[in-house]
């Protein structure tokens, strides 16, 4: 088709560079900048055309109501929210009696009916607002004009243009400019007529080229739910989430570290052929809402376009520019395409030379749950607000708590402390709202409208990773703020010890060398919550109860094994993700008997044991036909990690090794289980924790490529006493001479040996002097609770200082 006009008003995305800005928009630009140029690359971007902003000021002239619109407009307060209603209300009004002038409407129908030609009779077109100040790298209108869904036909085409050109006076977008300083009558209006994709038959959503939260900008986030993208945008329904790793993408591997299933209750379809509403909400089918609305190839290929879209933009800027971008899948073709992409402006624009961190002192009754937003920490009263009516009655500093927002409630927003929202996932209005405001929000919290009460005290907490807290009640809570310019890093590695895969990606802005240990035990209590030899022998559990609740689990997979492989996998390869290149030692199950009996189904596969802490635990059970299959499980999510990931920087370690001979037995188990050490790089740790793996250092140095000392377990060892124990706490202490003594020898017999030493134990982030003692003996590494980094890395650099 020629996409060549001569026609004043109108300008084909063909023809279209994002330099164009001025004239059709940032939405439009970017829509035509990708159009000419990523076509190419393979990304699908459906054709159209956009009204010009001299459309738009052309249409204001022609009327004669430029000047009316600036006396209804002058002299606004936006802090009386009622006023401003008023107002906006009129300025549309006005727009909308003004109409489409003649001329300006038969350009529109001459471009429509060329669509036509290229997508037949009557063609269904999405009708899309594109302010000239929008999609800045600077400022962000997203969400601020109307967009109108499955338009077809002049009579419907010209009503959603007109009101299009007055959705540029909504209270939230009249609000918006005044808050950012933009003149009401220097920024214009174009429209963008898109043929329509048909996700209201399959799905659409949201893509970010970084982690919106923390800013960690080596994954795509995409997000999905059934039907078309506006709930997806608005709220109002919670959607399916998944992350893609972008380095090991780039290298060919399939690194999908996370996915999460939304509840998708909802789903945005056409209206009736004969209806006047375009577009109307139905609810999801049970059986589809249980499982993915994108398969792992279709993540993988819009993870792939993202890539190519941010890599585009930031070659043409000269400089990275994380991305904000809708797409959608036809339901008809089964192809995705990509809607809308635009400059993401919160976490772009944030300072990397200051760390930020919010810890909560205490904690409380959880009244609600959700997806944490913002990183931060508040507190207030609720306001329970159900409908825009009641907006007025909002007391700024109160926690707005709501079913889901809109952009009308943004000057009431600006003013809460917190928010908390039923529905929505991190990519709704109320999350974007609430990041560039820099407020914490919990979203998709489900029934937050009826367990919190107006006037209730409640803290905010989305502190604590993905998952989003309120708790009852004035919560103590403190920030710590570290300037990392101009921050020496020691020659003893800082590592960090973790178990849950939600903090990864903000903890690892904290300076470090790595995670020294990982623990598989969080993953495997909180996800997976079934016990590995059930997953692989169902028929053993005789209890109905518990086998009807592992069904439930594992809903969704053929072998239900599966369940485990994929949620171990995925929880350790966020992990290994966050930190990638930098090594990350995952320490293979370690639980206890009696802590693997607590798991679902658990008690048919285990042995009551009087002293579970010196009984069958880690490498013992690997080899043992006991537990045989399950490490069988925990070996392929490793190897889905390092092998289908492509995240090699992941080092295994095996706990509580006592003899040489169960060393031989673990790795000769691991071979079996397809994890071969030094095959494509792979390292294997042992823990040094019981006085045998010292005594025996050079034995143990045979079948291991690194040693961690666990100073907890081997206190316990050395000194015989119960770490559990409350009677003998006081005699429970690392800095006894002979403990400190048997870390001495576990350190120079690693060296001795050309091995890596380490230590992941408790002690040097309660005891400075411990951190310090360990330089000293000339320790690789330190691995420390996160909280405690900052300040054993300043005592490290002192004492490395001290010794030249």
């Amino acid at each position: 088709m020629d996409t060549t006009s001569a026609a004043r008003y109108i300008r084909w995305f063909g023809e279209i560079r994002i330099e164009d800005i001025p004239e059709v928009g940032g939405k439009n630009a970017s829509i035509g900048e990708m159009y000419r140029e990523l076509q190419n690359a393979g990304i699908k971007i459906p054709n159209g055309f956009a009204i010009t902003a001299d459309a738009y000021w052309h249409m204001l002239q022609a009327a004669g109501v430029l000047d009316e619109l600036k006396k209804t407009i002058e002299g606004l307060d936006i802090r009386n929210v009622e006023d401003l209603a008023t107002r906006g209300s009129k300025a549309r009004d006005i727009i909308l009696e003004a109409g489409i002038p003649d001329d300006l409407w038969a350009q529109i129908k001459t471009a429509y009916d060329k669509l036509c030609q290229e997508y037949g009779p009557d063609t269904d077109v999405a009708v899309r607002s594109s302010a000239t100040a929008e999609d800045l790298p600077t400022a962000s209108f997203a969400g601020q004009q109307e967009t109108y869904l499955n338009v077809h036909g002049y009579p419907a085409l010209k009503t959603a243009c007109i009101r299009c050109f007055a959705s540029l006076f909504t209270d939230r977008a009249i609000s918006y400019r005044v808050t950012n300083s933009f003149d009401h009558f220097k920024v214009g209006l174009s429209i963008g007529v898109m043929k329509m994709v048909r996700s209201d038959l399959a799905s659409s959503g949201v893509i970010f080229t970084l982690d919106t939260e923390s800013g960690f900008n080596n994954v795509v986030f995409i997000t999905g739910a059934y039907g078309l993208g506006e709930n997806v945008v608005q709220g109002a329904v919670n959607p399916d989430e998944f992350y893609v790793f972008k380095p090991t993408l780039k290298a060919g591997y399939r690194p999908i570290v996370q996915k999460k299933l939304g509840s998708k209750d909802i789903k945005m379809i056409y209206g009736h052929g004969d209806s006047k509403v375009q577009t109307r909400n139905v609810e999801v089918p049970e059986s589809d809402r249980r499982r993915y609305c994108i398969n792992d190839e279709e993540i993988l290929t819009l993870a792939r376009y993202a890539v190519t879209i941010e890599d585009y933009y930031s070659h043409k800027a000269g400089k990275p520019v994380p991305m904000d971008i809708e797409w959608a899948k036809d339901g008809t073709t089964g192809e995705l395409f990509i809607v809308q992409a635009r400059p993401e402006t919160v976490q772009a624009h944030r300072s990397r030379d200051v760390l930020e961190t919010y810890y909560l002192d205490e904690r409380g009754q959880v009244l609600v749950e959700g997806r944490s937003v913002g990183g931060k920490i508040a507190a207030g009263k609720a306001r329970v607000i159900t409908d825009v009516s009641q907006l007025p009655q909002f007391i700024p500093g109160e926690v707005l708590v709501a079913d889901t927002t809109t952009p009308d409630w943004e000057p009431i927003m600006k003013t809460a402390a917190a928010i908390v929202t039923n529905k929505g996932g991190r990519t709704c209005h109320a999350a974007i709202v609430s990041r560039e405001l820099g407020i914490p929000a919990v979203v998709g919290a489900e029934d937050a409208t009826e367990h919190l009460v107006n006037g209730t005290e409640a803290t905010v907490s989305c502190a604590e990773g993905d998952v989003g807290r309120v708790y009852a009640g004035i919560l103590p809570f403190h920030v710590e703020t570290v300037d990392l310019k101009g921050l020496k890093r020691p020659r003893t590695e800082i590592m960090m010890n973790l178990g849950n895969p939600e903090e990864a990606f903000s903890l690892s802005m904290i300076p470090n060398d790595g995670i020294g240990l990982a623990r598989l035990e969080f993953i495997i209590t909180s996800y997976i919550k079934v016990h590995p030899m059930a997953l692989v022998h169902p028929e053993k559990v005789k209890d109905e109860t518990t086998l009807t609740l592992i069904r439930q689990l594992t809903r969704g997979y053929v072998n239900m094994a599966d369940h485990f492989v994929e949620k171990l996998a995925q929880g350790v390869g966020t992990i290994a993700a966050a930190f990638y290149p930098k090594p990350v030692v995952v320490r293979m199950s370690d639980l206890k008997s009696n802590e693997y009996a607590s798991l679902l189904g658990g008690k048919y596969f285990e042995i009551d044991e009087s002293n579970p802490m010196l009984g069958f635990r880690g490498a013992s059970r690997y080899y043992d036909d006991r537990y045989r299959e399950g490490f069988a499980l925990e070996c392929q999510a490793m190897k889905k990690v390092r092998d289908e990931m492509g995240l090699t920087n992941l080092i295994l370690m095996i706990p509580f090794c006592r003899r040489v001979e169960e060393a031989e037995q673990v790795i000769a188990e691991m071979e079996k289980n397809g994890l071969k050490r030094g095959e494509n790089g792979l390292q294997v740790y042992v823990m040094c924790e019981i006085p045998n793996n010292i005594l025996l250092v050079d034995e143990f140095s045979k079948y291991f490529d690194g040693f961690s000392i666990g100073s907890n377990d081997l206190t316990q060892l050395t000194l015989g006493v119960d770490r559990d124990s409350e009677v003998l706490a006081a005699s429970f202490d690392e800095r006894d001479p002979g403990v400190m003594k048997m870390v001495s020898m576990a350190i120079q017999g690693a060296k001795r040996n050309g091995k890596h030493s380490g230590l992941c134990g408790q002690a040097p982030s309660d005891y400075p002097e411990f951190a310090e003692f360990l330089v000293k003996e000339g320790i690789d590494s330190i691995s420390l609770n996160p909280d405690s980094v900052m300040k054993i890395t300043i005592k490290v650099l002192e004492t490395e200082e001290k010794s030249l």
